[in-house]
């Protein structure tokens, strides 16, 4: 990546919309400009999980006005990522159509996994380099994420379903404070991270540090009320609840440092960090400057730098802890990239949709590791179902459709089959793992596919069908299963 190349991240937090515009330079981030707005999208989830129209304008209206100012990024720039709210929300679909189209980019919905990932990338990249063993937590509105890592490396991630603004709502509804409320809102968050205690032991960690709203508001409160700066204390927790419970409404807190937007979900934060200082024994909790939209921007970086990419480790790694054949699994993914570079004509190397479309080659065959029948099937489940370390919620289930779709009839993919760049995707696959049925390398350069307004031909040269004869009849097959789509297919086999 070149100096000076302008990046820019956005959090779709349950609470607030983040962008984060940095300037990279040799190995660095450089902040550019920072823009935070209080959207508080985890507020309009109905009893349902659906947004409300409300929730989903107050997104796009703040996404509109984050569009204005990456006027002229490209997309290779910006990573657009959305966290719990929209993990949760039934009609998200409805919401992210219309999303992209006034941003202007791609947004993934991440796993919680991936987020605490993005999470940890951000706060170890903006920490002194150290050794220290690291518990960092990030209290987000409706999720809470924990990671236990060293130097870059997250060890163990975790995401917990509670926050500031799912715990405000529950426990302080109308914006009533009662003692009584922060002890039942501190005992139910400490029966959901009940179980975070064996993963997290205060044995296995030096320092804890907290990442983003909650943990950085609460240390500001502290310090400007004249507790030491630049941490929360124990003893600052106790007392910032005495005067929360004093107030007893959150209109009343009269704290110096509160922000308006922090207000209406100070107390579900506040009940969840205490209850986290109890369970695990912290006395102690560092503010790290580093965040999920840091660790966002710093994975630009490695997607742009050859062997870097997150992504493609997760294949591999996916592809050991499956038993997949690789020299299969290779073979497959070079010959659907070569069939690819033909049909949509792009550097099969370095666009972007080959690249997915060779992780899916790689892992065509994670599903026989359940059973070799219906393997396929089995393989789409993994992929759907996995925490796969780069991959976003979408990237992991059109990856699943590819492996369903390697073979067998394709009405099972439905809509997806209205979609040219996957309907090319699909039918290398298939042609690959066809070609590939002997479990050595075919001799595909004799043959030729083309694509013209929804019509693929393919043609081999003389004598081929005669030395191949299996492969022939194979896709004399699979030029009858085109034939049930809206996708035609012919075959010139010599």
């Amino acid at each position: 990546m070149d100096n000076g190349t302008l990046l820019a991240a956005i959090d779709m937090g349950s609470n607030s919309f983040r962008l984060e515009i940095g300037r990279y330079h040799s190995g660095h981030i450089e902040r550019v400009e920072y823009i935070k707005e209080p959207v508080r999208q985890g507020n309009g989830l109905d009893a349902e999980k659906n947004l409300s129209q409300a929730a989903m304008e107050r997104g796009w209206e703040c996404l509109a006005r984050f569009a204005e100012r990456l006027h002229g990024f490209k997309k290779h720039q910006v990573r657009v990522v959305a966290t719990q709210t929209l993990r949760e929300a039934r009609n998200r679909q409805d919401f992210l159509r219309n999303a992209q189209s006034i941003l202007g980019f791609s947004i993934e919905v991440v796993s919680g996994h991936e987020e605490a990932r993005l999470i940890y990338q951000g706060v170890s990249r903006l920490l002194p380099q150290s050794h220290e063993r690291r518990l960092v937590v990030d209290i987000g509105g409706r999720s809470t994420e924990m990671i236990l890592g060293q130097d870059f490396t997250a060890h163990k991630m975790e995401s917990y379903r509670l926050g500031s603004v799912a715990w405000s709502g529950r426990y302080f509804p109308a914006g009533v404070i009662a003692h009584n409320a922060f002890q039942t809102a501190e005992i139910a968050a400490q029966a959901v991270l009940d179980e975070a205690l064996e993963i997290f032991s205060p044995a296995s960690w030096d320092l804890a540090y907290g990442s983003s709203g909650t943990v950085s508001a609460v240390a500001d409160l502290l310090a400007a009320a004249g507790w030491a700066p630049g941490e929360v204390s124990r003893c600052g927790l106790d007392w910032l609840v005495d005067r929360l419970t004093k107030a007893g409404h959150v209109d009343q807190v009269r704290l110096d440092g509160l922000r308006d937007d922090r207000r209406p979900v100070l107390c579900g934060g506040v009940s969840v960090l205490r209850a986290i200082f109890d369970l695990f024994g912290i006395d102690k909790m560092l503010p790290a400057e580093g965040a999920l939209r840091q660790g966002a921007l710093f994975d630009l970086i490695d997607r742009e730098t050859d062997g870097a990419d997150v992504r493609e480790r997760t294949v591999r790694w996916l592809g050991e802890r499956f038993l997949v054949d690789q020299a299969q699994a290779q073979r497959v993914s070079n010959v659907s990239r070569a069939l690819f570079s033909q049909v949509a004509q792009v550097d099969a190397q370095n666009d972007p949709y080959s690249r997915k479309l060779a992780w899916a080659a790689q892992l065509h065959e994670i599903g026989t590791h359940i059973s070799h029948d219906a393997a396929y099937h089995h393989g789409a489940y993994i992929l759907d179902h996995v925490d796969a370390p780069g991959f976003s919620c979408s990237e992991l289930h059109r990856m699943s459709q590819l492996v369903l779709g390697q073979r067998g009839k394709l009405r099972k993919l439905g809509s997806l089959l209205a979609e040219e760049l996957f309907v090319k995707q699909l039918m290398c696959l298939r042609l690959a793992v066809l070609l590939c049925h002997a479990r050595r390398m075919p001799e595909h350069e004799s043959v030729s596919l083309r694509y013209q307004t929804g019509c693929f031909s393919l043609s081999t040269r003389a004598g081929w069908a005669k030395r191949f004869p299996q492969s022939a009849w194979l896709l004399s097959e699979e030029v009858l299963a085109w034939q049930k789509s809206d996708w035609t297919f012919s075959a010139e086999i010599r």
